[in-house]
Protein backbone atom coordinates (compact mmCIF):
# COMPACT_ATOMS: atom_id res chain seq x y z
CA UNK A 1 0.00 0.00 0.00
CA UNK A 2 1.54 3.45 -0.57
CA UNK A 3 0.38 5.25 1.71
CA UNK A 4 0.83 8.11 4.45
CA UNK A 5 -0.63 10.11 7.14
CA UNK A 6 1.36 12.74 8.52
CA UNK A 7 0.81 14.40 11.47
CA UNK A 8 2.78 17.92 12.18
CA UNK A 9 1.90 19.91 15.65
CA UNK A 10 3.67 23.50 16.01
CA UNK A 11 2.84 26.53 18.20
CA UNK A 12 1.09 27.78 14.86
CA UNK A 13 -0.94 24.94 13.41
CA UNK A 14 -1.83 21.38 13.90
CA UNK A 15 -2.01 19.46 10.51
CA UNK A 16 -3.31 15.78 9.71
CA UNK A 17 -2.41 14.53 5.89
CA UNK A 18 -3.45 11.28 4.82
CA UNK A 19 -2.34 10.44 0.98
CA UNK A 20 -3.51 7.20 -1.15
CA UNK A 21 -1.23 7.55 -4.58
CA UNK A 22 -3.28 4.67 -5.85
CA UNK A 23 -6.63 5.91 -4.60
CA UNK A 24 -9.75 7.68 -7.61
CA UNK A 25 -9.33 11.32 -6.49
CA UNK A 26 -11.53 11.42 -3.36
CA UNK A 27 -10.42 14.47 -1.33
CA UNK A 28 -11.52 15.85 2.06
CA UNK A 29 -9.98 18.93 3.08
CA UNK A 30 -9.99 21.19 5.44
CA UNK A 31 -7.57 24.41 5.96
CA UNK A 32 -9.88 27.16 7.34
CA UNK A 33 -8.12 28.73 4.36
CA UNK A 34 -10.90 28.37 1.80
CA UNK A 35 -9.15 29.23 -1.44
CA UNK A 36 -5.89 26.77 0.15
CA UNK A 37 -8.97 24.02 0.33
CA UNK A 38 -9.82 24.66 -3.60
CA UNK A 39 -6.38 24.38 -4.46
CA UNK A 40 -5.42 21.05 -2.60
CA UNK A 41 -9.00 19.21 -4.08
CA UNK A 42 -7.71 20.34 -7.47
CA UNK A 43 -3.88 18.53 -6.27
CA UNK A 44 -5.90 15.77 -5.14
CA UNK A 45 -8.20 15.03 -7.95
CA UNK A 46 -6.49 15.60 -10.81
CA UNK A 47 -3.27 13.66 -9.64
CA UNK A 48 -5.93 11.07 -8.64
CA UNK A 49 -4.49 10.31 -5.00
CA UNK A 50 -6.71 10.07 -2.21
CA UNK A 51 -6.17 12.96 -0.07
CA UNK A 52 -7.86 13.64 3.31
CA UNK A 53 -6.16 17.29 5.39
CA UNK A 54 -7.17 18.76 8.48
CA UNK A 55 -5.38 21.86 9.74
CA UNK A 56 -6.04 24.33 12.16
CA UNK A 57 -4.03 26.87 13.06
CA UNK A 58 -3.50 30.79 13.48
CA UNK A 59 -5.53 32.07 10.67
CA UNK A 60 -6.93 34.99 12.80
CA UNK A 61 -2.88 36.14 12.48
CA UNK A 62 -3.18 35.20 8.82
CA UNK A 63 -2.94 31.83 6.33
CA UNK A 64 0.67 31.88 6.48
CA UNK A 65 1.48 29.43 8.96
CA UNK A 66 -1.81 27.48 7.89
CA UNK A 67 -0.84 26.94 4.46
CA UNK A 68 3.29 26.60 4.76
CA UNK A 69 2.73 23.31 7.75
CA UNK A 70 0.09 21.90 5.78
CA UNK A 71 2.70 21.98 2.39
CA UNK A 72 4.95 20.72 4.33
CA UNK A 73 2.86 17.99 5.79
CA UNK A 74 1.75 17.00 1.98
CA UNK A 75 5.48 16.88 0.99
CA UNK A 76 6.64 14.52 3.61
CA UNK A 77 3.05 12.67 2.96
CA UNK A 78 4.62 11.96 -0.47
CA UNK A 79 7.51 10.88 0.62
CA UNK A 80 6.75 8.39 2.99
CA UNK A 81 4.00 6.85 0.40
CA UNK A 82 6.57 6.37 -2.15
CA UNK A 83 8.67 4.39 0.26
CA UNK A 84 11.42 2.81 -1.81
CA UNK A 85 10.46 3.69 -5.15
CA UNK A 86 11.05 0.47 -6.90
CA UNK A 87 9.31 0.37 -10.29
CA UNK A 88 7.66 4.09 -10.87
CA UNK A 89 8.15 6.05 -13.78
CA UNK A 90 10.13 8.39 -11.75
CA UNK A 91 9.58 11.15 -14.31
CA UNK A 92 6.13 13.15 -15.16
CA UNK A 93 5.19 16.47 -16.65
CA UNK A 94 1.80 18.29 -18.18
CA UNK A 95 0.82 21.09 -19.96
CA UNK A 96 -2.43 22.35 -18.66
CA UNK A 97 -4.63 24.80 -19.70
CA UNK A 98 -7.33 26.72 -18.14
CA UNK A 99 -9.07 29.34 -20.61
CA UNK A 100 -5.97 32.26 -20.91
CA UNK A 101 -3.46 30.31 -18.57
CA UNK A 102 -0.83 27.60 -20.08
CA UNK A 103 1.34 26.14 -16.98
CA UNK A 104 4.02 23.64 -17.85
CA UNK A 105 5.10 21.11 -15.12
CA UNK A 106 7.79 18.59 -14.55
CA UNK A 107 8.54 16.58 -11.76
CA UNK A 108 11.31 13.85 -10.60
CA UNK A 109 10.96 11.91 -8.20
CA UNK A 110 14.73 12.60 -7.68
CA UNK A 111 15.54 12.43 -3.95
CA UNK A 112 17.03 15.80 -4.31
CA UNK A 113 14.84 18.91 -3.57
CA UNK A 114 15.13 21.57 -6.14
CA UNK A 115 12.22 23.79 -7.57
CA UNK A 116 12.43 26.06 -10.75
CA UNK A 117 9.51 28.56 -10.37
CA UNK A 118 8.10 31.16 -13.27
CA UNK A 119 4.23 32.61 -13.38
CA UNK A 120 3.63 36.19 -14.16
CA UNK A 121 2.98 39.27 -12.19
CA UNK A 122 -0.60 38.55 -10.61
CA UNK A 123 -2.73 40.59 -7.95
CA UNK A 124 -1.32 40.41 -4.31
CA UNK A 125 -5.28 38.88 -3.23
CA UNK A 126 -7.51 36.22 -4.51
CA UNK A 127 -10.53 37.06 -1.63
CA UNK A 128 -8.18 37.11 1.20
CA UNK A 129 -6.08 34.40 0.03
CA UNK A 130 -2.26 36.07 -0.20
CA UNK A 131 -0.95 35.09 -3.60
CA UNK A 132 2.52 35.44 -2.74
CA UNK A 133 2.13 31.88 -1.23
CA UNK A 134 1.77 30.08 -4.45
CA UNK A 135 5.63 29.54 -4.85
CA UNK A 136 5.94 29.09 -0.69
CA UNK A 137 3.34 26.12 -1.06
CA UNK A 138 5.75 24.77 -4.30
CA UNK A 139 8.54 25.41 -1.69
CA UNK A 140 7.34 23.62 0.99
CA UNK A 141 6.40 20.54 -0.82
CA UNK A 142 9.52 19.82 -2.81
CA UNK A 143 11.84 20.81 0.41
CA UNK A 144 9.97 17.93 2.64
CA UNK A 145 8.81 15.63 -0.51
CA UNK A 146 12.81 15.31 -1.79
CA UNK A 147 11.83 16.12 -5.85
CA UNK A 148 13.00 18.52 -8.06
CA UNK A 149 9.70 20.64 -9.80
CA UNK A 150 9.84 22.45 -12.65
CA UNK A 151 6.61 25.00 -13.08
CA UNK A 152 6.14 27.42 -15.98
CA UNK A 153 3.76 29.77 -16.10
CA UNK A 154 3.57 30.53 -19.77
CA UNK A 155 0.53 32.55 -21.14
CA UNK A 156 -2.58 34.16 -18.34
CA UNK A 157 -2.98 37.02 -16.29
CA UNK A 158 -6.41 36.17 -14.33
CA UNK A 159 -4.83 35.09 -10.73
CA UNK A 160 -7.30 32.74 -9.92
CA UNK A 161 -6.47 30.40 -13.34
CA UNK A 162 -2.44 30.94 -13.15
CA UNK A 163 -2.46 29.69 -8.86
CA UNK A 164 -5.17 26.96 -9.79
CA UNK A 165 -4.07 25.66 -13.43
CA UNK A 166 -0.57 25.10 -11.86
CA UNK A 167 -2.07 22.73 -8.95
CA UNK A 168 -3.42 20.75 -11.96
CA UNK A 169 -0.32 20.95 -14.18
CA UNK A 170 1.20 19.80 -10.83
CA UNK A 171 -1.15 17.13 -9.87
CA UNK A 172 -1.23 15.40 -13.94
CA UNK A 173 2.72 15.33 -13.47
CA UNK A 174 2.24 13.78 -10.13
CA UNK A 175 -0.04 10.81 -11.52
CA UNK A 176 2.47 10.28 -14.31
CA UNK A 177 5.94 10.27 -11.87
CA UNK A 178 4.34 7.66 -9.26
CA UNK A 179 2.80 6.12 -11.70
CA UNK A 180 4.15 2.06 -11.51
CA UNK A 181 5.46 0.89 -14.59
CA UNK A 182 6.21 -2.72 -15.50
CA UNK A 183 9.03 -2.78 -17.25
CA UNK A 184 10.68 -1.02 -14.28
CA UNK A 185 12.57 -4.19 -11.72
CA UNK A 186 14.18 -1.87 -9.37
CA UNK A 187 14.52 1.69 -8.83
CA UNK A 188 15.16 3.90 -11.47
CA UNK A 189 18.26 5.30 -11.13
CA UNK A 190 21.77 4.12 -12.06
CA UNK A 191 22.84 5.06 -9.12
CA UNK A 192 20.66 2.85 -7.56
CA UNK A 193 18.65 4.90 -5.36
CA UNK A 194 16.50 8.05 -5.08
Amino acid sequence: MRTARVERKTKESQVMVELDLDGNGTIDVSTGVPFFDHMLGQLGKHSGFNLTVRTSGDVDVDSHHTVEDTSLAFGQALREALGDKVGIRRFGDAMVPLDEVLVQAAVDLSGRPYLVHRQPEIVELIGTFDTTLGKHIWESIVAEAHIALHVRVLEGRNAHHVLEAQFKAVARALHDAVSLDGRVTGIPSTKGTL
